[in-house]
């Protein structure tokens, strides 16, 4: 009898391992968790107290796999921005739960000139993260630099340059540089390219692309331009006054809309 019972034991044990592992296997493939979302902001009072309370976005839902680039798209004002923030951890959402499967992302912005301190070169600017990271010395953090600026070919004749005598496009090539300094696994790209002439954005997906597949990057790509998310995103989810209405792959999303919003959207592309 005490054999069967230790026999039971280690089966169960097993059993419990093995749906352990099946559990976290699942969560592997994963960089990021949103949970049935709700939240929003005050509007007015001092500091954020007081004022009234506006929900933004409500009961969303989706998840970033690892290696992939999800777009996310959907008219200025429907709450990808506060979204974004939520993720960042700049914002608390009232209801759900935002799970990182790796560290917190670092995001490219819009507008890369704004992102970089116009009273310093091309070189400290992306060195910087590393100086605030404090874990190598000079001589490392100048090599880590210039390895990445290479990478994002930023010529090496404007890296002691200022921003405000970069391009468009070199711009935001030292603001890809700043994000990827410090190596994470997963970027939020927040209309990166919206600035851009058509010729340089097309660069610009370019590279991000090639990234992805050299630094096993995950992306979230915001963006209202649905030809650049057709362009590069693997997957889309459609945000309309703080909902997702739709998400698929793009294919689906694209060739086959359900929703009427979805389908508006898509004309206005054409």
């Amino acid at each position: 009898m005490s054999n069967f019972i230790v026999q039971t034991n280690q089966s169960a044990a097993s059993t419990a391992a093995a749906k352990e592992n099946a559990r976290q296997a699942q969560f592997d493939d994963l960089v990021l968790e949103v949970k049935h979302v709700s939240g929003g902001y005050r509007e007015g009072g001092f500091f954020g107290r007081g004022g009234s309370y506006k929900e933004v976005i409500h009961d969303v839902d989706f998840v970033v796999k690892h290696g992939e680039i999800l777009g996310l798209v959907g008219e200025s004002g429907t709450g990808k921005s506060t979204l974004t923030k939520m993720i960042l951890g700049l914002l608390e959402p009232e209801k759900g739960e935002i799970i990182h499967h790796t560290k917190r992302p670092q995001i490219i912005f819009q507008d890369p000139y704004s992102s970089l301190n116009p009273a310093y070169t091309v070189e400290w600017a992306v060195e910087e993260p590393l100086r605030v990271f404090g874990k190598y010395d000079a001589e490392e953090r100048k090599r880590r630099v210039h390895e990445m600026l290479r990478r994002v070919d930023v010529p090496e004749e404007v890296w002691h340059a200022k921003p405000d005598e970069l391009s468009g496009g070199q711009q935001q090539r030292v603001s890809i540089a700043a994000a990827l300094i410090r190596r994470p696994r997963f970027l939020i790209a927040d209309e990166p390219v919206s600035a851009l002439d058509v010729t340089i954005q097309m660069q610009i997906l370019k590279l991000l692309k090639n990234l992805r597949t050299e630094l096993d990057l995950s992306y979230l790509f915001i963006s209202h331009d649905l030809n650049v998310v057709y362009e590069l995103c693997d997957r889309v989810l459609v945000m309309r006054k703080g909902r997702i209405v739709e998400q698929g792959t793009v294919d689906e999303v694209y060739d086959h809309p359900k929703e009427e919003y979805t389908k508006q959207l898509l004309k206005a592309a054409e």
